[in-house]
């Protein structure tokens, strides 16, 4: 049977330098000898939206913001609610509010992929030798798009950028699918477009004091596309498919990011290195699918989330994956994913079930009460408190967290809007988000993070090697609230320690500088990161 091995790639986590650039940075002085640190003892990471109430236990992630007036609070518990729900494969006579799952999708509920509202969890094989099938376990998935090259400038006559989906698949490969959600299903009666498989190759870091680390890297390979049979070209032998794997990630503090105003995050690029510090970070534009609706003539926005930030809302966010990992249709992505498909025509055919993607009265599977609660939930979980921020270890990380150059990509702070008449996803801001000053390590920008780490595929402007900084508010907490979570795009890195030895291109200096450090330095430097 054949398979397609695919390179995956990691995302940001520790900042940035430049592998061509010679100028050393120096060795790390003492404390007395910098200047402190803007973040050495900030506690309140997201402001008055800060909860310390469950900041050292499994639901670190998952509290609502404590400035939330009743009617807010209500609808996000409500919205925690949907979070959380499973859904079913149409028609459920009994409960038609879940049904519409597929007719192919990755999991059934928004909480598979963000398990407590976090990472989940790294998948294993038995053995370094064996492959592991992706089933209902699994949250992460491949995206998938035609390679047709860069794209510099947003605009109506390219279609803002959008990436070419693939003929027959779209822009996302679903492993899994409702009974018999294709004709070919002997084998596995619950099979989506294809089965994907993963395993692991090995590597050996070594440090300069003689101490190594073990590193694995991720490699999904493909059998039993839908197309393969059917059509001469198949997935497997069109090399203009381009894969990149996406694992869920944490949902808490996005309505701040949303919120901090567009020109902070411009201040901060530097696409041609004009201060020739090593660092160019860049701005993704991309297609706003709430400006659109609304007939706006230039939908584009500036990108925010995602790993490539291909997404400019928390509701284009929320929404496009309840209608691409789950396949529940809605207002703002009212269209199955794979609608016009010969996949989808023939399930149609075949069944009674006439999944189109629409309920009895022709509305979206999702109503608008639905989709406003769930992306209401989204933009307000609580950023958790910092934790041991006076340990003499946490505060000595802190400096070196400065000094090998970590804030020039995670830069420490922002200030959301103050503005009476902002939106946020087309929809009128809470009070409690605006005026916030808030501490999420991250310039919200694209690095390049070199060819050992690119998917060589494009997400909007974001090239094969650039990826978004990763804020790095409540890392520490990833494995108290899920403790096989990993870290990376595709939980590759078991360990933060790992996550920063993985880091190239831009980040080479800094990640060269954190391997230059003795080991209590580099200890100190961790114990930092897991104190945020």
């Amino acid at each position: 049977m054949n398979k397609l091995p695919i390179l995956v790639l990691a995302s940001t986590l520790v900042a940035c330098g430049n592998n061509d650039d010679t100028t050393p940075i120096p060795t790390p002085e003492t404390p007395t000898q910098q200047a402190r640190p803007s973040y050495l003892n900030i506690s309140l990471l997201g402001g008055d939206t800060t909860t310390d109430t469950t900041n050292n236990s499994g639901h670190g992630f998952s509290t609502p913001m404590p400035n939330l007036n009743a009617q807010e609070l209500d609808l996000h518990l409500q919205g925690d609610t949907h979070f959380e729900m499973s859904f079913t494969t149409a028609p459920n006579k009994e409960h038609p509010e879940l049904d519409g799952l597929g007719p192919v999708f990755n999991n059934q509920n928004c909480n598979a992929c963000h398990q407590r509202d976090g990472r989940p969890s790294t998948l294993m094989p038995l053995s370094r030798t064996d492959k592991l099938l992706l089933g209902s376990n699994a949250g992460i998935f491949l995206r998938i798009s035609l390679d047709d090259g860069e794209c510099a400038k947003p605009t109506n006559e390219n279609d803002y950028c959008k990436n070419s989906p693939v003929p027959g698949y779209g822009e996302q490969l679903f492993h899994r699918g409702v009974l018999k959600a294709r004709d070919d299903w002997s084998e596995n009666p619950f099979i989506g477009q294809a089965s994907v498989w993963l395993s692991y190759e090995y590597s050996t870091f070594n440090y300069p004091d003689g101490t190594s680390v073990e590193l694995r890297k991720p490699v999904f390979s493909i059998s039993s596309p839908w197309d393969a049979v059917t059509f001469e070209q198949s997935i497997l032998s069109d090399p203009r498919v381009r894969f990149s794997p996406r694992n869920g990630m944490p949902v808490f503090g996005l309505g701040l990011l949303e919120l901090i105003p567009q020109e902070q995050i411009l201040a901060l690029e530097d696409p041609n290195d004009m201060n020739m510090d090593g660092i160019s970070g860049r701005a993704n534009w991309v297609f706003d699918a709430v400006k659109a609706q609304q007939g706006h003539p230039n939908p584009v926005s500036l990108g925010r989330f995602g790993w490539k930030a291909s997404t400019p809302t928390v509701r284009q966010q929320s929404l496009g994956a309840l209608r691409g990992d789950i396949g529940i249709t809605n207002s703002l992505f009212p269209d199955e994913s794979i609608a016009g498909t010969f996949l989808h025509d023939s399930y149609l055919s075949r069944t009674d079930y006439q999944d189109q993607g629409i309920d009895s009265l022709g509305q979206p599977e999702a109503s608008d009460e639905f989709s406003n609660a769930v992306v209401f939930y989204a933009e307000t979980l609580a950023v958790p408190a910092r934790r041991s921020i006076h340990d003499k270890s946490v505060e000595a990380g802190a400096y070196l967290f400065s000094q090998i150059q970590c804030v020039q990509c995670h830069h420490p702070n922002f200030t959301t809007t103050e503005s009476e008449t902002v939106s946020i996803g087309g929809r009128e801001a809470p009070m409690g988000l605006r005026g916030q000053t808030i501490w999420p390590f991250t310039d919200m920008l694209l690095h390049d993070m070199g060819e050992g780490l690119a998917d060589n595929r494009r997400d909007f402007m974001a090239n094969g090697r650039e990826w978004k900084t990763r804020p790095l508010w409540g890392i520490g907490l990833t494995q108290t609230v899920n403790p096989q979570a990993g870290f990376l795009h595709d939980g590759r890195a078991l360990t933060l320690e790992e996550a920063i030895l993985w880091h190239g291109g831009e980040a080479e200096k800094s990640k060269n500088a954190f391997s230059e450090l003795d080991k209590t330095k580099r200890d100190q430097l961790i114990s930092f990161l897991r104190s945020l």
